[in-house]
């Protein structure tokens, strides 16, 4: 099979670097370009080699919201290692046992991380910046496009991740055509404020990087404000987030009064976002294209997007398939169903990954014959626009009756005073199944227990919004909805206090 530098996707997105390029962390203002780019990267490849790995050795990256990451990602990718992309809670939590599961040979860090088993074990030890290298002075290594290019582990995981086997193919066509779905230009500036560990973050930066463009960073939303003036300051044209950020935006923060004249599209991923919400947000920003997108870590990253001109037409749906994947839906006996009807979402084409790391059993049930089985239950219109109806495992039965809990989510946000919502099936003694609901509300000011009068209100407003049919089994007020690294809701925390 034949190996070439242009097949290496780090060497790809060097080579289309312009004088536009730029790395920028928000709160401090540091700025690197696109020369200064090429070259620590270049450094990193060199001090990784002359350390002594070889082309096909694995290296933990420990992952914070900074430009040093995604060097440290690339220039590993550049010398023909595999990055195994960490977050820094992860590496100082689980570090060694995903070390372990990846074969890995070493690890980087930013240094601000204590991950005292790599000192006691031995491993090889990589931390902090290197100086930069003259351009050119290394090239990179020749890959192929089924070449292992990277592992990334699944999203929402416990304990020790999955990880997935992402090749250099699989994220040069998923880039490119997440590029042609958003219209993404020359030049352009993400807003990223996730860590490349997530899947979703590491396509934001591929994209804007591969379109010579740039990405400012910025770990500061816990107070948002900053993160929208920041926006401004550096002229950023795309923002991305999943939906607890949004549901941010619009009851934490200024959004309507903070001008973001350069801002052209905001994306949403990650999971699904009330349809009010998004309308509130349009309504908000109205010269700026709102993008509802689709995608597993599995597919490298996007699976699908919604134009943003066929956003009030399609509202609810995760939008068309990418122009280079196919979708099908399919019933329990395997037959693709008709336009409308609901079923699994499968999803073919160049992007599909192809399994996890030593997961044989794991790897045969998600990818059947060049198809991803999705897990995720939806249908396909007469128009090809995928609608998500919530996962095999989130449905639950209320007296024979199949109930969607991300319908059920998707009510109780609509309901005023309600900020944040998760929703749980427990067994009920009449119905089988019963909803538990958590609910977080808009007003964080006010004492968040259920029991005094604004809490009661609030429940009442929730239990009366419910179809009948829905058994709901209890609604709690809580202060905060436990979430995992990337910002998504962690259903599986909630059953310890259902």
């Amino acid at each position: 099979m034949r190996r070439s530098s242009e097949g290496n996707f780090a060497g790809r997105i060097l080579g289309r670097l312009s004088g536009n390029s730029s790395l920028i962390e928000a709160a401090s203002g540091q700025t690197l370009n696109s020369e200064e780019i090429s070259g620590r990267i270049l450094a990193f490849a060199s001090e990784f080699v002359a350390g002594g790995l070889t082309p096909g050795d694995r290296i933990l990256i420990s992952c914070a919201l900074s430009p040093t990451s995604t060097l440290a990602y690339l220039g590993a990718m550049y010398a023909g290692l595999v990055p195994v992309m960490v977050d820094e809670r992860t590496l100082a939590a689980a570090g060694k046992k995903v070390f372990e599961k990846a074969h890995a040979k070493a690890a980087w860090t930013s240094g601000r991380v204590r991950w005292d088993w790599a000192k006691k074990n031995g491993f090889l030890q990589f931390e902090g910046e290197f100086d930069p290298l003259p351009l050119d002075s290394i090239k990179p290594h020749p890959s192929a496009e089924n070449d292992l290019a990277a592992l990334m582990h699944t999203s929402g995981s416990t304990g020790v991740p999955r990880l997935v086997m992402v090749s250099h193919g699989n994220l040069i066509a998923n880039t490119e055509a997440i590029i042609r779905s958003q219209r993404i230009g020359e030049n352009e500036r993400a807003m990223l404020i996730m860590p490349v560990s997530y899947c979703f973050g590491a396509s934001v930066m591929h994209t804007h990087l591969y379109q010579g463009g740039g990405v400012v960073y910025d770990s500061r939303f816990m107070f948002p404000d900053k993160v929208l003036q920041a926006i401004d300051t550096y002229g950023c044209t795309t923002f991305a987030g999943v939906p607890t950020v949004y549901n941010i935006l619009l009851r934490r923060s200024n959004l309507r009064s903070i001008a973001m004249p350069a801002l052209r599209r905001m994306l949403q991923a990650g999971g699904a976002l009330a349809t009010e919400n998004v309308r509130e947000l349009r309504e908000i920003l109205p010269n700026t294209d709102f993008y509802v997108m689709y995608g597993q870590t599995e597919a490298t990253s996007r699976i699908s997007c919604l134009p943003a001109d066929r956003v009030s037409e399609k509202l609810g749906s995760a939008g068309l398939p990418l122009d280079n994947l196919t979708v099908r839906v399919i019933d329990e006996l395997g037959n693709e169903v008709a336009s409308g009807d609901t079923g699994e979402i499968q999803v073919s084409g160049p992007s599909i990954c192809s399994g996890y790391l030593d997961e044989a059993e794991a790897t045969e049930l998600k990818f059947d014959g060049g198809w991803l089985r999705t897990g995720d239950v939806g249908s396909l219109d007469e128009d090809g626009f995928l609608w998500i109806k919530g996962r095999t495992s989130d449905f639950i039965k209320i007296r024979g009756y199949r109930v969607s809990l991300t319908e059920v989510e998707a009510k109780v946000a609509a309901v005023p005073g309600v900020g944040e919502c998760a929703a749980i099936g427990v067994g009920h003694p009449e119905a089988g199944e019963a909803i538990a609901l958590f609910v977080v509300r808009e007003d964080k000011d006010k004492h968040d227990e259920a029991g005094n009068g604004a809490g009661q209100t609030l429940v009442k407003k929730i239990q009366h919004a419910l179809p009948a049919h829905w058994t709901c089994a209890s609604v709690k007020v809580v202060p905060k909805l436990p979430k995992t690294v990337n910002g998504k809701i962690a259903r599986s925390q909630l059953q310890t206090i259902a």
